[in-house]
């Protein structure tokens, strides 16, 4: 029995909206994101999007909960940089790559442009639920990349997630002719369509160290929730998750404390739901714990320099170079990216009963990807043979 299955039991479409309370209470799902339809045959492919993910994302591992060791003295003074438990945790991405290349930072807008069209294609009431969820993680995450790209070198994240000027509450999207903003898709959206599951956090990239990973793949309706789990393991095990000392009590992520939704009383939800993944000494000390301080905070952003500079400097120029090749391969005939495409999928019959050749071409149709994220409905209908 797999940790989403309590949360993936459907809500009856039509109850998927939340009414507008006088006080405001809980925001309304927009229209045209409250549906889905789970006997859909569409599927939606991000091969060319996990290619790019490939090339940029550093996947540092499972955290040992080892602390980064000491820098060494900055010349011509006692001091030393400030070295934290979390410095050598988190997958990291190539922003020294974007920062000067104006054609890549163009590349990743338009990745997000085709993205926030797919939806004006084929509605999204007319997809599954898990390709739904592979959709917003993806939108969401590309978003979030081009937004700390825009202020790179920045380092120190923490005034993108203060107030209503936060990069997150900005209306930065439009998908369906809705406009939307980040918190919107995070507390609207997935919260009230995946019935406050707290797995779709960790899906959810915040550009920071002390945020859940970039994954080196896009998510995909197949497998989305065995990713998410796989986040929530290697999250919650690591010291930007959870760390204990007797002498300071049993503290977590400040992600937490920023996703009190998903936990309504606050101690005990979070406990249970940190129980299913918490392994090691870390585990007996929470089953004693009588309350939780979220105040485990790390803003800086997830680049190739931090602690270990050289290893920024020295891969960059290569990554560099391998964008560049993939930019020009992946091109679509209209000028566009091929960010997203949709197919078609079909239940295969006996062959028996069917015309090899004929067959072969239809499956070839069925999987050529669409320019631009648009799609065309494929006719899988076949002709019964006559008896």
């Amino acid at each position: 029995m797999t940790r989403h299955l309590g949360a993936a039991m459907l809500t009856i479409c039509g109850c998927l909206v939340l009414h507008d309370t006088v006080n405001g209470a809980e925001p309304t799902v927009p229209e045209p994101f409250r549906g889905f339809d789970d006997t859909s045959t569409y599927k939606i492919n991000y091969d060319d999007l996990t290619e790019l993910l490939r090339i940029v994302v550093v996947d540092t591992g499972r955290s040992d909960r080892q602390a980064a060791e000491p820098a060494a003295d900055i010349t011509g003074t006692r001091m030393k940089a400030r070295v934290k438990k979390t410095d050598n945790e988190g997958n990291r991405f190539y922003f020294e790559t974007f920062k000067d290349s104006e054609k890549g930072q163009d590349f990743l807008l338009d990745i997000q442009a085709s993205l926030q069209q797919l939806p004006t294609e084929v509605p999204l009431e007319n997809i599954s639920r898990d390709e739904q969820l592979a959709y917003w993680l993806n939108l969401y995450n590309v978003t979030v990349l081009n937004e700390i790209i825009a202020v790179y070198p920045k380092r120190n994240l923490k005034g993108l997630f203060r107030g209503k000027k936060s990069v997150f509450a900005k209306k930065l999207l439009t998908v369906a002719g809705v406009s939307l903003s980040l918190n919107d898709i995070q507390f609207t959206i997935l919260k009230h369509n995946y019935d406050g599951n707290p797995l779709v956090i960790y899906g959810l990239y915040q550009g920071i160290v002390g945020g859940p990973n970039i994954r080196k793949s896009a998510y995909s309706g197949d497998d989305v929730w065995r990713a998410l789990e796989e986040n929530a393991d290697e999250f919650v095990n690591s010291n930007r998750g959870t760390f204990y000392r007797e002498k300071n009590g049993f503290r977590v992520s400040s992600l937490y404390d920023r996703n009190r939704e998903f936990f309504p009383e606050f101690d005990s939800d979070l406990s249970r739901h940190l129980l299913q993944f918490l392994d090691g000494k870390e585990r007996v000390a929470l089953q004693s714990a009588s309350t939780l301080k979220p105040d485990i905070d790390d803003f800086t952003v997830t680049d190739l320099g931090g602690t270990r500079p050289e290893i920024g400097r020295s891969l960059a120029h290569n990554n560099a170079a391998l964008l560049d090749a993939y930019k020009s391969n992946r091109r679509s005939a209209n000028g566009g990216v091929r960010a997203a495409s949709l197919e078609v999928k079909r239940e295969k019959k006996d062959p028996r009963d069917d015309d090899a050749d004929e067959l072969a071409k239809l499956e070839k149709m069925e999987n050529m990807p669409v320019e631009g994220a648009s799609v065309e409905q494929i006719s899988t209908e076949e002709t019964q043979p006559q008896d």
